[in-house]
């Protein structure tokens, strides 16, 4: 199916405009849908990325097809480039507004070899050893494959590692422990670094006390990267329609039908991959089933020569610190320095400028020779974080041709390209051979809200988050 079989016009490699302004308090915890055809959030990704590319245009009347996807993200769009790559299926994919228009254009853009927000350690708590030697392998797989999968799209990769910055001493011996952990037991190559070496060699962070490296983590560019993604899976046969958000779902005899604006798709098979956008009303399936997080970014102009030296910065490698509520930062290959945090609790106080403030704050602490820097971007976004923690890629009954991949916390810029090729797998009919934890069972409900479903208890979540924050700072920062 091109353009012209749903209707729309596009001239030769032109991308569907926006219909509506980006909106900056955009909830998806209160808001029935994510928007039709609103503007993208004003990013330093979306700024440098250059033009988005061509597209499909939106739905405009009535089709049938094998495969729907909804969501045109990164996860979106990898399921539909490995659905056609290697099981010759030609996906659908129906993106609300323009395309990688939420969590894919508004991370830091760091590649780790990781999955949801549990450390090693803690899978073995929670799993045992032996299956989490298999998390381990689906983790460095899936950065292989992520590597494999970007080495056409001029995305600025800036590879090399991840460093772990303790942001105080005494966090230094658990790092320790985790990386001899890793060294002994994952056969990964984790090292220690002390303050000094840190400082002189790595990044003069003013809060470091030691680091751990990890061998694998790739800083890039997600703009250029999800519009790769998109030139890549319309290459392969995918169609990607964007203005076409689903405002309602029936099934019935066997077939989903999935009701846009323009006109109803009838879909054998439905994948689901918004992320941090999924609205509670979107499907029965996914209503209380994500905690959506909010995170800011910064960046910065350009840093001078002597600001660089400043900070000694040797590394454009990415960078993390061991908060809870942690901050997140590396030097872009344009020498403007990103950093970002968790925000605001709801999207009414998100644009309020304390929350770009307190970012500003934390990159003064860290160089002193920023304080006044002038800023180019802020912005913020929406974190699909489920409440054990891990994602799950899942088809949650066997009776429905219904998938979903979600639940990242923040690890997603590498892990959503695993979570489409294993999608993929999925709707191909082959998920039986997907044994690990993060591929059986829905993603869980919060403890109290097992018997609790509606989002009009939404409010008393987000109190108990407000309560978690002030504990998180205050073992971050005092305890």
């Amino acid at each position: 199916m091109t353009a012209s079989d749903t209707g729309q016009e596009l001239k030769q490699g032109q991308a569907t405009p926006a219909q509506k302004s980006y909106d900056p308090a955009y909830d998806p915890m209160l808001d029935a849908t994510p928007g039709v055809g609103t503007d993208y959030a004003p990013t330093y990704w979306i700024g440098t990325a250059g033009a988005p590319p061509e597209d499909d245009g939106p739905i405009t009347h009535d089709i049938e097809v094998d495969v729907a996807i909804i969501g045109a993200g990164f996860t979106g769009l990898t399921t539909a480039i490995y659905l056609a790559q290697e099981h010759g299926i030609k996906a659908t994919v129906l993106e609300a507004n323009r395309t990688a228009w939420g969590c894919s254009t508004r991370n830091g853009g760091q590649a780790q070899c990781a999955s949801g927000r549990l450390k090693r350690s803690q899978w073995i708590k929670r799993w045992g050893l032996d299956v989490a030697l298999k998390m381990h392998q689906e983790c460095v797989e899936g950065m292989e494959n992520f590597k494999e999968l970007i080495k056409d799209i001029d995305c600025d990769p800036q590879p090399g590692g991840h460093l772990y910055i303790a942001h105080r001493a005494r966090v230094m011996p658990e790092l320790e422990k985790e990386a001899e952990l890793l060294r002994n037991t994952f056969g990964y190559n984790a090292r220690i670094l002390d303050k000094d070496t840190v400082r002189n060699e790595w990044v003069n962070d003013n809060e470091a006390h030691g680091a751990m490296h990890e061998p694998e983590g790739i800083g890039i560019h997600a703009g250029k990267l999800a519009f790769g993604y998109l030139r890549k899976a319309r290459a392969l046969g995918a169609t990607v329609h964007p203005s076409s958000a689903v405002l309602g779902w029936e099934t019935r005899g066997g077939s989903h039908y999935l009701r846009t604006p323009g006109g109803v798709v009838k879909a054998k098979a439905v994948g689901v991959a918004t992320g941090g956008y999924t609205s509670n009303s979107l499907h029965g399936e996914f209503k209380n089933r994500l905690m959506p997080i909010l995170s800011n970014s910064i960046v910065t102009r350009p840093l001078t020569d002597d600001e660089i030296e400043a900070c000694k910065f040797h590394t454009h490698q990415i960078l993390t610190d061991t908060r809870v509520l942690r901050n997140y930062y590396r030097l872009l290959p344009d020498n403007r320095l990103q950093i970002g945090s968790r925000s605001a609790i709801t999207g009414r106080h998100a644009p309020e400028q304390q929350y770009e403030d307190l970012l500003r704050a934390a990159m003064h602490r860290k160089f002193s020779a920023l304080k006044n820097i002038e800023l180019e971007y802020s912005w913020w976004g929406w974190v699909d974080v489920s409440h054990d923690m891990m994602p799950r890629i899942v088809q949650p009954d066997p009776s429905q041709s219904i998938y979903y991949a979600m639940g990242y916390g923040g690890n997603g810029v590498m892990y959503s390209a695993q979570a489409g090729k294993r999608m993929a797998e999925w709707i191909a009919g082959q998920g039986h051979k997907l044994d690990l934890p993060i591929f059986e069972g829905r993603l869980p409900y919060p403890n109290v809200m097992n018997a609790i479903e509606s989002p009009i208890f939404a409010p008393f979540r987000r109190l108990g988050q407000r309560f978690l924050y002030r504990w998180y700072h205050l073992k971050d920062e005092v305890l």
